[in-house]
């Protein structure tokens, strides 16, 4: 990224920042909100309503309740209708959750309040460019006042307002002042291109769309593969919009998107392709998705999440716009709103089953794991499909049903075919048979998966600890311990097998640091709390070892694996019996040797 670029993005980062992001520590929160609350009383016009509707407001702007917050938020406006810092929260975050004919209203008030506010105005040329009233949306853009707004968005903007207007070559003109900066290349040339194209100059809008596809150094996403393949196939020269869909290759890319697109384009002609692009406000759609994705990093997320909001406000059905929203959400822990964002992505659209898996997965992340199930459930009926198949066994082995979980998990493996992921399924099969104890099936299911991933750490630990618990193959087991350890030397799960396993060998002080760099990592995690107290009662630490225990004890066990009796009965009478494996103590000692230590 050139430097030029990154100028931008920090001017733009900057005009948002009373905007809550998700990269402000607690600290800096916790004075916001004391500074907040002091302005508020000293104001003596304040009412005591207006001050409880703000505190409540700002609990949950703090918390990513954005839908409550706004309305808190207006609520204490209503009691103190002047109060400009209130008007300046309210008209961002009724922008974030897409309600932006209300930010306008606000937005208004924070210009005409003096706050030469240049993303308020922002908001506002959209609104007036939403309503058709383009002349005045170039009038707001001109009273931008920093290189960021004057040179990037507003060219971008007011190109679309004077396509608005019918005057296609001050449309172009418009967008020149990206031309000189490299990293705008690609936005210059789609812009143009679409901009030709929708006035019909084919011939102009091709050589900007050639010039994307030719160039290396441009980069082609989805949504200008999506633009310019429809534009070769209504202008008949589908062979080429083949080649250039077939040739796509992107990996942030959901692969079913792309198959579903590649269909479309396969099925079209030039009789019933349709345009995309059939308005104004359709390009300007592009134009403020073309900012918001150009300023899609965690940093400044509160950017690319504005922009996106406006995007769909300007072109309600822009479903990849939708995704990249959601995707924000998800980013903010917000997953009931992006959620509802996948909500209004309509199931003809190829975005559609794309969404559909992401919004189960969120039902998981939020532990809905009922809604997930009843979802994947629904979206196997109509799609035989191995992503469907595996969440679903997932999500069946997470409410203790490992025998549902394993049909699936077959289904998964049937479906999929061979690819170089594969070995994910039989890994989850075999941790399900092992959960419904079939041993023997998930020993071969784990080994086969131990063999298609090359040794993959995970199947490594859980194979060997497995063996570990059943004292079953102890020199092999430890050796798949070791190797897993030094694949992925950072993973508390592995770090408690490591230690458990050197605790079941004798080497007492040698488990002792990695159980607790495991319980530094997971402290939550009753197994790891339970193994370092048994680690603990044998280094003569026995206090210690009967806090572990109890701390195992209060904590809840989601795996099943913690024998709440067993500890019960050491934190009474200790342990009696020192752990007893048959093992190789040279071969051992040699793979004690080849632990990583960096």
């Amino acid at each position: 990224m050139t430097m030029a670029r990154w100028t931008f993005l920090l001017v733009l980062a900057a005009a948002i920042a009373v905007f809550v992001s998700c990269s402000h520590t607690d600290m800096e929160e916790q004075t916001s909100l004391q500074s907040q609350e002091q302005a508020i009383g000293e104001d003596q016009e304040q009412s005591a309503k207006s001050y409880g509707a703000y505190l409540a407001g700002r609990v949950a702007h703090l918390r990513r309740d954005f839908t409550n917050a706004s309305e808190y938020y207006i609520q204490a406006l209503k009691a103190d209708p002047k109060n400009k810092e209130l008007i300046s929260r309210i008209y961002l975050i009724l922008v974030s959750k897409s309600r932006i004919d209300e930010a306008a209203v606000y937005a208004k008030q924070n210009v005409e309040n003096g706050s030469h506010d240049n993303f308020a105005y922002t908001v506002l040329a959209v609104k007036d460019m939403h309503d058709a009233n383009y002349k005045q949306s170039i009038k707001d853009t001109q009273n931008f006042d920093n290189p960021a707004y004057k040179e990037f968005i507003a060219p971008l903007l007011n190109a679309w307002n004077y396509a608005g207007l019918n005057e296609p070559d001050n449309a172009l003109k418009a967008l020149d002042a990206l031309k000189d900066e490299p990293s705008f290349k690609t936005i210059y040339h789609f812009h143009a291109g679409m901009i030709n194209d929708y006035f019909n100059r084919n011939r102009e809008a091709q050589k900007h769309y050639d010039l994307i596809i030719s160039n290396e150094s441009m980069e082609l996403s989805l949504r200008s593969l999506q633009i310019i393949s429809n534009f070769y196939v209504r202008t008949d020269q589908k062979d080429k919009a083949l080649a250039l869909v077939n040739g796509f290759n992107d990996e942030k890319v959901i692969a079913d998107m792309l198959r579903a697109f590649t269909k479309t384009v396969q099925n079209s002609t030039p009789q019933n392709a349709k345009r995309i692009i059939t308005s104004p406000s359709e390009g300007a759609a592009e134009a403020l998705f073309s900012i918001a994705a150009t300023f899609r990093y965690d940093e400044i997320i509160d950017v690319a999440h504005m922009f996106t909001s406006l995007a769909i406000y300007q072109n309600p059905n822009y479903d990849l716009a939708k995704l990249l929203l959601a995707d924000i959400l998800e980013d903010r822990q917000m997953f009931e709103d992006a959620n509802e964002v996948y909500e209004t992505i309509d199931e003809a659209s190829p975005a559609y089953y794309a969404a559909q898996l992401k919004k189960a997965n969120n039902f998981i992340k939020l532990n809905d794991y009922d809604s997930a199930e009843l979802l994947l459930k629904s979206l196997s009926l109509d799609y035989e499909n191995a992503q469907i198949y595996l969440d679903l066994g997932d999500v069946l082995r997470m409410k203790n049903r490992p025998e549902e979980a394993i049909k699936y998990y077959k289904a998964a493996i049937k479906a999929s075919g061979k690819n170089d992921s594969v070995w994910v399924l039989y890994y989850a099969l075999g941790v399900s048979y092992e959960q419904a104890g079939e041993w023997k099936k998930a020993e071969e299911a784990l080994l086969k998966a131990a063999e298609l991933s090359q040794n993959h750490y995970l199947v490594l630990n859980y194979l060997g600890y497995t063996w570990l618990k059943q004292g079953q193959n102890i020199n092999e087991a430890f050796t798949m311990i070791v190797s897993a350890y030094n694949q992925a030397p950072d993973d508390p799960n592995i770090n408690d097998s490591l230690g458990w396993a050197l605790y079941n060998l004798g080497y007492y002080g040698m488990a002792e640091g990695y159980l607790e760099k495991a319980t530094e990592a997971a402290p939550a995690n009753a197994v790891i709390s339970d193994h370092l107290g048994d680690v603990y009662w044998f280094t003569n630490r026995k206090n210690e070892a009967r806090f572990q225990w109890q701390h195992a004890l209060d904590l809840k066990d989601d795996t099943g694996e913690l024998d709440r009796k067993q500890v019960e009965a050491k934190l009474k009478g200790g342990i009696k019996k020192e752990p007893a494996l048959s093992y190789d103590k040279e071969l051992i000692e040699a793979q004690i040797k080849n632990i990583s230590h960096d």
